[in-house]
Formats: C-alpha cells, sequence, structure tokens
C-alpha cells in the first residue's frame, strides 16, 4: 500500500528496491487489494452483534447467534475476523456476608450441589450480593431456576433488610401459582434463618435447603451469575450515578433472561429455552 501510494512519485523500481519487493509480489498485492472482502456483510453483523451485546459476547456467542440469524460460519472465522475488527470480548468481586451466626432454624442441604433441573420451578437457589459506588451501596436478592438460570424475581434496596427478602419472594409467588415439592436453595444468611420467610415457603410447600457454613461452591451457580452480572455490567459501563446504574441494572436482568443466549440452553436465551420446554412438553 506504501508503493503503491508513493508509485506517482518515484520510479517504481526504485521503491520496489527499498522494500525489498518483487514486482511480481507487487502486482499480486495490488491485485488482492481491488478485491472485495466475501467477509464484509458478516464483518457488519459481526460489529452489530458485539455492540449491541456492549462488548459482553465473544466469538462462541457471536457465532451462535450469527447462525440463529442464518449465517452460518465457523467459530474459528469469527474469531479471526473479530481480530481483524479490534474486537474482544471485555468479560473477565465482593460478596455481601449475610451470616451472622444461628439466629433461626437451619435448614439441611438439599441441593447437595446438584444443579441440574429437568423441568422450570423444581429448583431455585437465592442470594444477596452488594455494588459499591459514588460511596454508596446498593443490594440485589435475586432468585434463579436451575432448569434454564432465568431470574425468576429480584429486589434492589439501598440497605439489606428483610423486607428486600420477603418482597423478592411475594414477586416469585405473583407469577407461579402452583410450586410445590420446590427446593429454594440459600446460604444460611440471617434472612434466611427467619422464622416469617422460612413460613412463607412452608405455605408455598417449597422445600428450603441451605449451604454448609462458609462453603460458597454449594451455591455456585448463584456465585457465577454474581459473578457474570459485574463483569458484563460493573466492570464494563461507566455510570454517572448510584441511580442511573441502578437503571442499568434492571436493564442487564432483562437483557440476561430475554436476549442473552448460552450455549447450554443450545444457544437460546433464558425465557427462550423455558418456552421452547413448554411447547415440547
Amino acid at each position: 500500500m506504501v508503493v503503491n501510494s508513493l508509485r506517482h512519485e518515484y520510479k517504481l523500481s526504485i521503491l520496489l528496491d527499498i522494500a525489498k519487493l518483487k514486482r511480481p509480489t507487487f502486482y499480486y498485492h495490488l491485485s488482492r487489494l481491488s478485491l472485495k472482502d466475501k467477509y464484509d456483510e458478516v464483518k457488519l453483523k459481526i460489529k452489530e452483534i458485539y455492540h449491541n451485546s456492549k462488548g459482553r459476547y465473544g466469538y462462541r456467542r457471536i457465532t451462535m447467534t450469527l447462525r440463529n440469524s442464518g449465517i452460518v460460519i465457523n467459530h474459528k472465522t469469527v474469531q479471526k475476523l473479530m481480530k481483524e475488527l479490534g474486537l474482544k470480548c471485555q468479560v473477565r468481586i465482593k460478596k455481601y456476608k449475610s451470616y451472622r451466626g444461628e439466629v433461626g432454624r437451619i435448614a439441611p442441604n438439599i441441593l447437595q450441589r446438584n444443579f441440574e433441573a429437568t423441568k422450570p420451578n423444581e429448583k431455585w437457589v437465592t442470594d444477596i450480593t452488594e455494588f459499591s459506588l459514588f460511596g454508596e451501596k446498593l443490594y440485589l436478592s435475586p432468585i434463579l431456576d436451575l432448569f434454564n438460570g432465568e431470574i425468576v424475581s429480584y429486589c434492589i434496596a439501598n440497605r439489606p433488610h428483610f423486607g428486600q427478602v420477603m418482597d423478592m419472594l411475594d414477586k416469585a409467588f405473583e407469577k407461579h401459582d402452583n410450586l410445590e415439592g420446590l427446593i429454594m436453595h440459600s446460604d444460611q444468611g440471617w434472612q434466611y434463618q427467619h422464622k416469617t420467610y422460612q413460613s412463607r415457603l412452608k405455605q408455598n410447600s417449597i422445600l428450603q435447603s441451605m449451604s454448609r457454613k462458609g462453603n460458597c461452591l454449594d451455591n455456585a451457580v448463584m456465585e457465577n451469575f454474581f459473578g457474570l452480572l459485574k463483569s458484563e455490567l460493573l466492570y464494563l459501563q461507566e455510570f454517572k450515578s448510584l441511580e442511573h446504574f441502578k437503571e442499568e441494572l434492571e436493564k442487564y436482568i432483562k437483557w440476561y433472561n430475554e436476549y442473552r443466549i448460552k450455549s447450554k440452553l443450545k444457544g437460546l436465551s433464558p425465557i427462550e429455552y423455558r418456552k421452547q420446554s413448554l411447547l415440547v412438553a
């Protein structure tokens, strides 16, 4: 390209000699430059998908999204094209500790790290995570369905209080009438040992399960979601205020449920996967 741009000012033979290029080699590459890139349209689509996900998607998820839109392409090609475009997944925490000793009844660990569920509303997990921004704190309390990773309900609060957990439960129960036999798993946080919380689970015929003390691996799926949330939102965007972050947090959860595809879910989002499973059933 440099030689071609200077050839009108200097003799081509001199330029080729300085660049240590053979004449046939120069003309070969010159002809290649004039050819249209066969991946032009794919590159545009890759950039669109990447920016729509706000840089959260790597080449694997972009490949799945392309295939969902009818563009069948090898994942290694997508990886190569993303490298050419300078696109790289931006993804990769403080954990809120709610344990205050035994202030109520400790439930047995029924889940036993069996994070597989065969149908919706079979196994739910919950926990609380803390965000620190602008010298203030925000707390998120969600329920996650192990069947498809969907966030069933959540509550955001400026401080960790018992009403936050109960509000989260109420929102979940408004969506679902019959939850008999459901396992609800959490850590041994004081909120989950509370009599009112445990009574509300019993009223809905829900079995309570708790992680062993100080063992975060017993609730690994919830921990993974928190890590993902912070990587794909907290560490990836800039926020004007705590209120702005709260708005983006709510948008993220909606995006995560409705649009964030997973290879484990056959390239579908959590809600798409649930709907498809109900159609098959």
